[in-house]
């Protein structure tokens, strides 16, 4: 049987209980309607209903049930791209607030775990990039260089120290950022619920967003149960999960699969040999892998898995191989769990935001760094909502451009996952 894609029994979900749900009445005024429930789309609700707003969020499935509660956990600072090359490419203004925004991702998610005293299982001991080339040293060299000129509490690692902390095999070296760590990514977002109810945000789940238009200034969302929602601003916080509500938003987005797997909980010997010391992990192959171990004591992998939805057990097999390779010893251990879940990526690597219309707004692509960058969005997104000034929005405003031949360049995607991969497994 093949697990759903909302079935991750891995992450704790606290009580469902704690947060009260409120469906949406025949014909709704508010200052916010927010679509898609995950991080960004609470953040935001959050932070504006603490500036004063009255907000509504609709969800078209369960708190949880997309990315934000399926994901790896891992809370991650900084972007794709080191600073000096988002100097080269924003300005030295925009380029140091951006550096700025960027470094802090991880400080908004555990500064509001701990300051709001939310039930999440958090660590924040660390992420590890792990290099298995001399290629791939290189860059963790020039990384670490650039941060560390900035401050940042990172360290480089060399072969032995990389074995030490990690347990795997196969790996030259790293990068150990200390600023991040890892949170129950299905807690957190379920937490963060909680939270915006508090603060007054109304939030409906199993309602679909069928419509948007735009009329006497104000913007009209409609439901498939036939309610609809007046208000001035609409967010749509959908992400990799965005569909035909704004044109060509989708089609700019290349959206993948990520899988993952988590052993039974390993012994006592296993527990001291592999991540002793709790970092989470990504290395630097072309199909990464990315890995941690779960609050009670299992170890979790993930990676790009098929383009299309799982059939089989098999579709997860090579993550199980991945894990072989990396920890020869734990041959003999069971895989417990199976899910997988969409993320969006850009093709510049960077997240974009879009306003097509005056009053409505989006931000997509986290390029898998979807946990603090956009908790940390959302009181950004708030504060230009509220006053309108976009400075407040770390990233320029741009328009949505879809790609080219976009179903073609999904196939040659798969293509090139499937090529690399088979490369990852030659490479010893």
């Amino acid at each position: 049987m093949v697990p759903s894609r909302f079935s991750c029994p891995v992450w704790r979900r606290p009580d469902r209980d704690r947060i009260v749900v409120a469906p949406v009445g025949s014909r709704e005024v508010v200052d916010l309607v927010i679509v898609g429930a995950g991080f960004q789309g609470l953040s935001t609700a959050l932070a504006a209903a603490r500036r004063g707003m009255v907000v509504r969020v609709v969800e078209a499935r369960d708190i949880g049930e997309g990315a934000s509660g399926l994901n790896g956990g891992q809370v991650i600072p900084g972007l794709k791209y080191d600073p000096e090359w988002l100097i080269a490419r924003f300005g030295e203004e925009k380029g140091e607030r951006l550096i700025d925004f960027a470094s802090r991702t991880a400080d908004a998610v555990f500064d509001l775990i701990e300051g709001e005293g939310l039930d999440v299982e958090h660590l924040r001991n660390g992420w590890i990039q792990a290099a298995h080339t001399h290629t791939a040293m290189g860059n963790a060299e020039e990384r670490n260089r650039q941060w560390r000129a900035r401050g940042a509490d990172v360290t480089l690692l060399n072969a032995s120290d990389i074995a030490l902390m990690t347990g795997a095999h196969g790996y030259l070296g790293g990068w150990l950022d200390r600023r991040a760590g890892v949170i129950n990514p299905l807690a957190f977002v379920c937490e963060l619920a909680r939270l915006a109810v508090a603060a007054g945000v109304r939030i409906a789940t199993g309602e679909t967003v069928t419509g948007l238009r735009q009329e006497s200034g104000a913007w009209t969302v409609s439901l498939s149960g036939g309610q609809s929602i007046s208000a001035r601003t609409v967010l749509l916080a959908t992400n990799a999960y965005s569909g035909r509500l704004v044109p060509g938003l989708a089609q700019s987005l290349v959206p993948l699969h990520s899988f993952q797997i988590a052993t039974a909980p390993l012994s006592e010997v296993q527990q001291e040999a592999i991540l002793p010391h709790g970092q989470a992990v990504s290395d630097s192959r072309r199909i990464l892998v990315y890995y941690r171990k779960s609050p009670d004591g299992r170890l979790v992998l993930g990676g790009r898995g098929r383009m299309s939805e799982p059939k089989s057990e098999e579709d997860w097999a090579h993550l199980q191989r991945a894990m072989l390779r990396l920890f020869p010893a734990l041959g003999d251990i069971s895989i417990a769990h199976r899910w997988f879940g969409r993320v969006a990526v850009t093709p510049d690597h960077l997240p974009h935001v879009h306003e097509p219309e005056k009053g409505l707004l989006m931000v997509a692509g986290c390029q898998g760094r979807g946990v603090g960058l956009m908790t940390a969005i959302g009181p950004r997104l708030a504060k230009y909502i509220e006053t309108g000034d976009r400075a407040a929005l770390p990233f320029p405003v741009s328009a949505i451009h879809p790609i080219p031949f976009h179903g073609l360049r999904q196939i040659g995607v798969a293509a090139t996952i499937a090529w690399y991969r088979l490369l990852d497994g030659l490479e010893k």
